[in-house]
């Protein structure tokens, strides 16, 4: 099955849908998903360094069918790389995990920086540390000149941030990841980010374990008339959001039926607008309160930009 692309702001073609694989680290199950996917018609696997599973994800990639450069891999460098002096050693890190030449998108995982010999999400103020976003940028720029990545993103970064960020940027982000489902729409983000040039990719797209969007009143009456799944249609939903979606799964009837798009109608599509239920699978505000900016930008002051 072909997938559509969506071109990044640089001429890249990305596919618009992806198999994520945050929590995908049951071993050996996650080597044969990736080539199931793979032969089903996915192209777009996104991974990131904290997940754990970029080493089983590389070995599967060396085995597939399929051609490197048909493929569109992305990964993510975690906070505590974010030193412009380490940004390079954390990519060469990423590359060999995956036994790949080079990314086709690599993005910053979080906008705050944690000390280096820090390597799970922060448990309080004093794993944090204060470096610039700019100076983590420039150093992804430098990445994208010497062509070990073909673009750059960020990953849960806020509208404040960026309107401070991208007035400094010499490349501006091709993407930025977050979190986008029914109950989390993030209508001002989204149309911020593709205002300037940013695509969107929704991670979490059928919401998760703990949020209920598959069992949403309003969206079974819509598959129910579209003879499909739920999750198809809030997959639907925001892909005509203009939205890069990467539902996870290891089943191989959901991964065939995760590929296959519903045309909502204008109604339809105006009606999600009045979900009332909002919820987020991931806020590390609820954690610690030195992050409440990530999410709640009127309540605590931005990171160094």
């Amino acid at each position: 099955m072909t997938v559509q692309n969506i071109k990044l702001n640089n001429g890249v073609l990305m596919p618009e849908i992806g198999l994520g694989t945050w929590k995908a680290d049951e071993e050996g199950i996650l080597y044969q998903t990736i080539k199931t996917a793979v032969d089903l018609g996915y192209r777009h696997i996104d991974c990131a360094k904290i997940y754990g599973n970029q080493t089983e994800i590389g070995r599967a990639l060396k085995e597939v069918a399929v051609p490197r450069k048909e493929l569109f891999i992305v990964s993510k460098i975690w906070q505590n790389r974010h030193r412009p002096e380490l940004v390079a050693g954390a990519l060469d890190e990423i590359l060999n995990e995956l036994q790949l030449e080079y990314l086709d998108l690599l993005l910053i995982h979080w906008p705050f920086a944690m000390k280096a010999d820090k390597n799970a999400m922060p448990q309080t103020a004093n794993d944090l540390e204060d470096v610039p976003i700019m100076d983590t940028w420039k150093a992804m720029e430098a990445l994208v000149d010497n062509g070990k990545v073909r673009a750059i993103g960020v990953s849960n970064f806020n509208k404040d941030i960026l309107e401070k960020m991208l007035p400094q940027c010499r490349i501006v982000p091709a993407v930025n990841q977050v979190e986008i489902h029914p109950y989390n729409q993030s209508p001002e983000l989204v149309k911020f980010c593709q205002a300037n040039g940013i695509t969107v990719t929704g991670y979490c797209p059928l919401g998760g374990s703990k949020i209920s969007v598959m069992d949403d009143d309003f969206i079974k009456r819509v598959a129910e008339a579209h003879a499909c799944t739920p999750a198809q249609v809030a997959l639907s939903w925001a892909l005509a959001r203009g939205i890069v979606v990467i539902p996870k799964s290891t089943n191989e009837l959901r991964l065939k039926q995760n590929l296959q798009k519903v045309t909502l109608t204008s109604d339809e599509m105006r009606m999600f607008g009045k979900i009332q239920n909002h919820e987020r699978k991931v806020d590390p505000g609820r954690d610690l309160k030195e992050l409440e900016w990530i999410f709640h930008e009127d309540k605590a002051k931005c990171p160094l930009i």
